[in-house]
Formats: C-alpha cells, structure tokens, sequence
C-alpha cells in the first residue's frame, strides 16, 4: 500500500480490508468473543472450562493454547526460501501450510484447546537462532499490511471463531522487527493491525505487541520493556463502536514482568522457556503478581519448551498450580514431522510428544 495521509489512508485500508476473504464480519456470523473479568478468561460470557476442577486445581477461567506462530508463515527471502521446503513436493507452499493448520484445529479443539498464538513476524523457524536472514512478515518496511499475509490470517481467525477458539495475534518479532525502517513505521504498524482485526469484525482476538519484549535483539526501542506500553495504550485506545481489544506483551524465559508493563496490560503473557525448573516457574508467576502496579487480571504463558507430562510435577503443573494458563511451544526440526514452530510444519498430533500434550490437555480440561 501506498503511503497516504489522512482521510485517503483509511479508505484505502478499509478497501484492502474488503478485499481479504473473511475479512470483514457481520454480527450474525461472528460466533466468538474473548472477555476478562477479574482472574478469569470468558468466552462468550461464561468462565472457560467452568465448572472444572483437575487434582484439586481450578481449571476454570484459564485458557490452555498452543504457539503456533507459523500458521501463516511466508519466506520473501529467495536465498533461504528453499529451506522450508515440503519433503514430498521440493517446495516450500504458505497456502498448504495454512490449509493443513486450519484443518488440524478441529481435532485440537476436541482435546480441550481453547486458544493459539499467531504473529504477524512469526517466530524462528530454527527454533532458536542467532541470525535471521528470512523475511517472515506481514508488516512491511513502511509499517503497512502484506495482503497475501492478511488473506492467511483472515482465514484463520474465521475457523477459529467457527471452533469457539481464541486467537492471540502478535504483532512483532524479534529478528525481523528490524525489517520495519522506523519507529513511525512501527507505531504505523500497530494502527494498521489494530484497525484490520478492528475492521474483521472478530472478537475472539488478543493482541500481544511483541513476543519477549525484553530481548536485546529488538532494534527499535519503543519495543523494549521500558517504552513498550506506548503501544499497548496505543492498541488499547483504538475502538469501533466503542468495542476494543485486550492488549498485552510478553517477556522471555523466566523473566518476571515489570511494573510498567503490568500497569499497561489487561492480561500477563509470561514464557517458561531456559532451565527445566518448575520452582523457577512459580518465583517467576509469584514475582510478577508482588509488583506494585499490580491488580488482579489473568496470567497466562504462551510459549514453554519444557514437557515431561507424565511426571507429577513439571512447568505445566506449576502453572495450574499457581492459577496461570500454560501455552505448549514444541519447535520441531524443519523435517515436517516434530513440533510446531519449524517448517515445514506438521500440524497434526502425529508424534509422542504431541500425543502426550493433547492427551494431557484433555485430562486437564475434561474435554
């Protein structure tokens, strides 16, 4: 799209708007909608998994989810394109990829899962990686909106409305925030997403301004923990028809958040990654809660790497235990058979380690 000021540039966005499958919603087709009260995640109205008690442990109001930041993963990169290819075809497909991860969520759904973590830059599709030479994103250099990226988001944020599940929409990534040229690009960026998901007409959304705000490679510092609330009020501030959307960040492994952030946010993304360690877990739940600015909103981890799901005491438990939603991020090997993070992307539960987690997840739930 571009660059136009004013008046002309929401036209010309309402108009890309349309043109998305999905895109736009009226209110008779729109079947979801995320809300908050207090400690609790709601989905239309009611406490999720009302009514559930696992082991002694509420279950109601938390929202159990997957990372699945790649469901629209592109590669505009022609050099590392190739690494992403599909074993059968030699080719790397974003369509096929988003097809076969819409089609997985049905099945995830039936085992409990109420929710899923999508970014407009994805995540590293190494898993963890230094360098990131890929061009995964949907936000260009500008801070405008890719609309091919757009068309695989609408798509998903449908079935997932259709499925009764939440969707939780990042906007930055580390390692390819830097894609985008300036810090007017950036907050361009999150008026430019806001208004979309504003514009979809969907309610089942949360928005998550970057993953791990926190990371040193962020480039642009209004990403960082320190000016990142800018955005979070920013996101906030942006209504249609007095509607709006709950607005949050998330911090690396184990990194407890801070007060300004916790003051911004209408719910906490924590992650679990580094030290297999559930103690860790709960100082760092625990340490989040005792900040000053604190009141009482939901906690939520969207990304942990560690599993043992057979074992009485692991991160998913410690999470229950201290009343916080626990997200599984499996990044698998690029082979298009483990995890969910590296493509190709096998998005069916096909392996041990997946069947363990969504069997887990329906003992927890009572699905």
């Amino acid at each position: 799209m571009a660059k136009v000021p004013g008046d002309m540039h929401r036209r010309t966005f309402l108009t890309l708007a349309g043109t998305l499958p999905g895109a736009v919603v009226s209110a008779q087709t729109r079947r979801t909608e995320v809300s908050i009260r207090g400690e609790q995640f709601l989905i239309n109205g009611e406490p999720t998994y009302k009514g559930r008690v696992y082991n002694g442990l509420k279950i109601e109001g938390l929202l159990m989810n997957v990372r699945a930041v790649q469901a629209c993963f592109d590669d505009l990169n022609p050099a590392t394109r190739s690494r992403w290819a599909y074993p059968d075809t030699g080719k790397w497909d974003p369509e096929r990829n988003v097809r076969e991860f819409i089609a997985a969520l049905p099945e995830w759904r039936r085992h409990g899962l109420l929710a899923f973590t999508v970014n407009l830059q994805g995540g590293s599709p190494e898993g963890y990686s230094k360098s990131q030479p890929w061009e995964n994103t949907a936000i260009d250099p500008n801070g405008d909106l890719r609309p091919a990226y757009m068309d695989r988001l609408a798509r998903v944020l449908e079935r997932a409305d259709q499925l009764g599940m939440v969707v939780i929409v990042g906007y930055f990534y580390f390692g390819q925030d830097q894609r985008v040229k300036d810090e007017a690009a950036v907050r361009r960026a999150v008026s430019n997403a806001t208004n979309w998901l504003l514009d979809s007409g969907r309610r089942n959304i949360l928005v998550e301004i970057d993953n791990e705000c926190n990371v040193k490679a962020y480039d642009h510092d209004i990403l960082k923990p320190n000016r990142v609330p800018e955005l979070i009020e920013m996101a906030k501030g942006m209504t249609r028809g007095g509607r709006r959307f709950l607005v949050g960040t998330s911090y690396g492994g184990g990194t407890p958040a801070e007060a300004n952030v916790v003051q911004a946010s209408d719910f906490l993304l924590l992650h679990g990654n580094g030290p297999d360690d559930p103690a860790r877990i709960r100082k760092m739940i625990r340490t989040s809660r005792a900040v000053s600015t604190w009141r009482p909103i939901p906690v939520l981890i969207n990304e942990d790497d560690h599993f043992r799901f057979d074992q009485p005491d692991n991160h998913l438990m410690a999470a229950l235990g201290e009343y916080v939603s626990w997200g599984y991020f499996d990044p698998g090997q690029s082979n298009y058979v483990d995890g969910h993070q590296c493509p190709p992307v096998n998005w069916g539960i096909n392996t041990e380690r997946k069947r363990q987690f969504f069997a887990k997840l329906k003992e927890v739930t009572g699905a």
